[in-house]
């Protein structure tokens, strides 16, 4: 399947410039990116933290999927990302396994990677994402 690394944590958040100091002081490091993902309906913050980085989502649209994770669990570990060597094998590879994937085809995530998502029904509870970002095309 070809999976490299754990990519990233994603955690939902509420408001993203509290949780960004409030990271900077846990990790003792600064921030290195915030983005924007419009198709995501959220603004992002991301550490790295050696070889994996945490994101914090914070949703732009209280209709978009991280509020309403927000509203239903309150703030914390939203998924688990993955990096993938190559996307469009490893979907042929786990839709032959049985997983459910939420996205039919990859579509753009944050830092320019193609991702899609696995439901969390086929994965024991947890959002897995699938990650393919030019860290681990090399």
């Amino acid at each position: 399947m070809g999976i490299t690394h754990i990519e990233h944590i994603g955690i939902a958040v509420k408001n993203l410039e509290v949780s960004i100091r409030l990271y900077e002081s846990l990790l003792g490091t600064d921030c290195c990116k915030i983005e924007d993902v419009p198709d995501q309906k959220v603004r992002t913050a991301f550490f790295q933290v050696g070889p994996t980085k945490i994101e914090l989502l914070e949703s732009d649209d209280p209709e978009g999927p991280v509020s309403k994770f927000i509203e239903r669990k309150g703030e914390g570990v939203h998924h688990i990302a993955v990096a993938v060597e190559n996307l469009a094998d490893t979907l042929k590879e786990i839709e032959v396994k049985g997983f459910e994937i939420i996205d039919k085809k990859p579509r753009r995530g944050a830092e320019g990677s193609n991702i899609v998502f696995l439901h969390p029904k086929s994965t024991c509870g947890v959002l897995l994402e699938l990650c393919e970002c030019s860290a681990s095309k090399k």
